[in-house]
This record gives C-alpha cells, structure tokens and sequence, in this order.
C-alpha cells in the first residue's frame, strides 16, 4: 500500500465517506498477503517506499501472474525483473498496460506513474556496448522508482577521453551507476572525478580470466578512489535500489 493511499483511507474514516468495517477490510491485507506461491509483502511501500519488486527468474509464469494480481488489486505498481520470453509475453497478454523491455528483460504494470524525485539524475553509465543489458535492468528500475536518468553508453577505460569528454554533465547527477566487465576499472575512474555517490555494478563481461564477472567484483571492491558503493554482478536492479535509498524521498502531504 502507497502512503498517500493509507492517508486517504484514514481521512475518509475521519470525514466519515468510509466506515471503519470498509477500512479494516482494506487494511487486512497489511502487512503480508499469503497467496500459496507467494507470501507478498504489501507493507514495503510503507516500509521502504517502493512496492515488492518481483524477481521473475525461477519463477512460472502462472506464479508471476498471481503475485503481479495480489499487488495490483491491492493498488500497487508491478516491477519483474528477469522476466523474457513465455514469461514476459504471459504478463503482457494478461495485463493491456504491461510495459515489456526486452533488453532489461523487465515487464512493468503502473495504475499511477510514480511521483518524481526532487534530485538530479542519475547517471546510468556502461564501459561497454556488451553491458548495456544491465544498464538497462538499472534504468528500468529507476523509472520505476521515479528517478529520471540519464545514459551514458560505451565510455570505457581503453578509450579515456570519451569519459572526460562527460565530465560535465556528470557533476550535473545525484548519483552515478557505473557498470562494467574485464578489469572492471571504470568506478574507480569515476570516483575520483566526481563528489555524488557512485554505485558500482561488476558485470559478466570478459575472458576466461573475467571468471564471469569476478575478477571485476574484486577491483571495484579494492577501488582506490573512496566510498564507491559495490553490487553484485549483474545486479542493475541492486544498483538502482541502492541510488533510491540515498536520495531524497517524496514527502507525502
């Protein structure tokens, strides 16, 4: 449940337009909904600010399509993350409004587009072509979270100039997503450059060697430049949920 939509539901009670038995009725499914293949949490909107977001991987399709019901029908936006192919077209066809990215592999179902932050951007930023899937699972996220962004493709270490040629319109952000594979030098690079949070996303980009995205978790958790935050590999979702804890929130009125 939203915020505002448990302060409307209170004053309606205090105006009298709802009577108590309507709202306990509505709040009975706070703070937790058991539906059998889920437990879902409508209290984290409250809680965090956000809804539940689905994580879609190892998942049914028939299981998505009941946790996508219990959130909407209790008001709530629709996230899934790793969501494609029978899973993603099984949301879409049951919900006329589903949004599906296929590169983020993400489908979204809003009843209300989500408030916008009072912040800057954020800088949703890739070292290369190759990690723009990721990228994308974080600017989807962000878009759900009512931060606008802003994409910064292909600026990797092997070609410094391209990221100094960006050096302005980073220190416009709030906050900068880095992503990158190989060495997985790019946060460090960046946060020396800029005084915003910067929140580092390893990816499976790379030889053998890479080890499948270790090899960069390692040099972005040793980065030389102070106080750059790490997700796990391919995580543009844990990235983006990390720039929404430390923004500002929208103040319910």
């Amino acid at each position: 449940m939203k915020p505002e939509r448990l302060r409307a539901l209170l004053e309606g009670v205090g105006r009298g337009e709802i009577s108590v038995t309507e709202a306990s009725r509505t709040l009975s499914k706070l703070p937790y909904q058991d539906i059998g293949v889920a437990t879902v949490d409508h209290h984290r909107a409250l809680r965090q600010g956000c809804p539940e977001v689905v994580y879609g991987e190892g998942k049914t399709s028939d299981q998505l399509l009941r946790i996508a019901s219990a959130l909407l029908d209790a008001g709530q936006n629709v996230l899934v993350t790793r969501a494609d192919g029978d899973k993603a077209a099984a949301l879409c066809a049951a919900h006329a409004s589903a949004r599906h990215a296929p590169l983020a592999r993400t489908v979204s179902v809003e009843l209300t587009p989500p408030p916008l932050r009072p912040c800057a951007p954020v800088a949703v930023m890739c070292a290369g072509s190759s990690d723009i899937p990721v990228a994308e699972e974080a600017l989807e996220t962000l878009r759900a979270l009512g931060l606008s962004s802003r994409r910064i493709v292909d600026v990797g270490v092997a070609g410094l100039h391209r990221l100094l040629g960006r050096s302005e319109e980073l220190l416009e952000c709030s906050c900068i997503i880095v992503i990158a594979g190989m060495e997985g030098a790019l946060p460090s690079v960046v946060g020396g450059l800029v005084r915003c949070p910067v929140i580092a996303v390893p990816t499976s980009v790379g030889y053998g060697a890479a080890f499948g995205g270790l090899a960069a978790l390692l040099g972005m958790l040793n980065s030389c430049a102070a106080g750059v935050t790490v997700v796990n590999i391919d995580n543009g979702f844990g990235a983006a949920m990390a720039a929404h804890r430390m923004l500002p929130s929208v103040e319910v009125p």
